[in-house]
């Protein structure tokens, strides 16, 4: 947690004081975490989507999920229901404020609270407030993520009553209608705004030509492989104040003999869009080096939209599967020689 960039003792002071009120209304009792509303912030570009989490009990907090990427992740991850994985969780871009037990406080948690002079007992009942960027480890938030979370944690308190008293509050005309609260001159009004969910991803694709060339010199292939992006399930840490983010694995394997024939490591970093970008070229670079594919398996549907080009220039067929078993296989034994080394 850099000095520079964490909030300032008076902003700290401001949300545990916030957290404190949040604690004893208790909205969960009475919200779902689909009542959602939005707050649009002055001088921030995207709206935030505040969701009160908590109705089961099992994890308390109020979450801000940040602009259409946010919010459209959050509908798709409630959609998916028991198929949710952690992965597909840690790319959506929200900060959240929630009651934790006190072996999940960190020592930088600690330090602010010695500092503020407040203490806790019980179960879930430790302030804490985390960052979540795609792709990357949840984190300490940062002065702008206090200011999110402190109009956020407001407004819980200040809605969570008028809700409990008319839920329709939140249910505006059409399933793309907001209630959104805004910030006028330091009042906070009810508006109305159109949210549409479908977010455009601009991708500058990136390209080796002359891969690509000497590929298409060597088709028709003969090979038929199976190519897969996933993310790993261990953070990894570069600087020890840095934000740790999850490496993502793109793997290569002979579809009839299980060989790997491929593997790379990609960081998420600055974005996922950027390193998306990359894949592309890298898998063209693997295939013109003597791996030319009548017929490539996926299953990953960002990886499957990524290589579409790559198969109409090149040739080959490039199919969607529901399972890849030589992959799934390699992945398993990596998976239990990984724990073998107590890693």
């Amino acid at each position: 947690m850099s000095k520079n960039t964490s909030p300032t003792l008076k902003e700290w002071k401001r949300l545990y004081d916030l957290m404190a009120q949040v604690k004893e209304l208790a909205p969960w009792e009475w919200m779902e975490e689909d009542d959602i509303f939005g707050i649009q912030i002055s001088g921030i570009k995207e709206l935030g989507f505040v969701s009160v989490m908590g109705t089961l009990g099992e994890h308390l907090a109020v979450a801000v999920y940040q602009g259409v990427k946010g919010l459209g992740g959050f509908w798709q991850m409630h959609s998916m229901g028991p198929k949710l994985t952690p992965e597909f969780a840690l790319q959506i871009p929200q900060v959240q404020a929630s009651f934790e037990d006190r072996e999940l406080i960190t020592k930088e948690d600690r330090d602010v609270m010695k500092q503020l002079g407040v203490k806790y007992r019980g179960a879930k009942a430790w302030p804490q407030f985390r960052s979540y960027r795609p792709g990357c480890f949840p984190w300490f938030i940062e002065k702008d993520e206090a200011r999110i979370l402190t109009c956020a944690l407001e407004q819980v308190l200040e809605m969570a009553p008028r809700f409990r008293e008319n839920p329709d509050i939140f249910m505006p005309a059409t399933d793309q209608d907001y209630l959104v609260r805004v910030n006028n001159n330091g009042i906070w009004e009810d508006s109305v705004q159109q949210v549409v969910l479908r977010e455009e991803k601009i991708l500058d694709l990136q390209m080796n030509d002359e891969a690509l060339a000497h590929l298409r010199t060597l088709m028709p292939g003969k090979f038929i492989l199976e190519i897969d992006f996933y993310m790993m399930e261990e953070p990894v840490q570069e600087k020890r104040n840095e934000r740790p983010f999850f490496p993502f694995i793109l793997m290569l394997a002979d579809h009839e003999s299980g060989m790997i024939v491929g593997i790379d490591m990609l960081t998420p970093l600055p974005s996922l869009e950027e390193m998306w970008s990359e894949i592309p070229a890298i898998v063209v670079e693997k295939l013109a080096d003597g791996l030319p594919p009548r017929e490539i398996h996926i299953k990953d549907d960002m990886l499957y939209i990524l290589l579409q080009s790559v198969a109409e220039e090149a040739g080959f067929n490039l199919k969607k599967q529901p399972r890849l078993k030589q992959i799934d296989r390699a992945k398993k034994e990596l998976r239990n020689f990984t724990n073998r080394l107590g890693f």
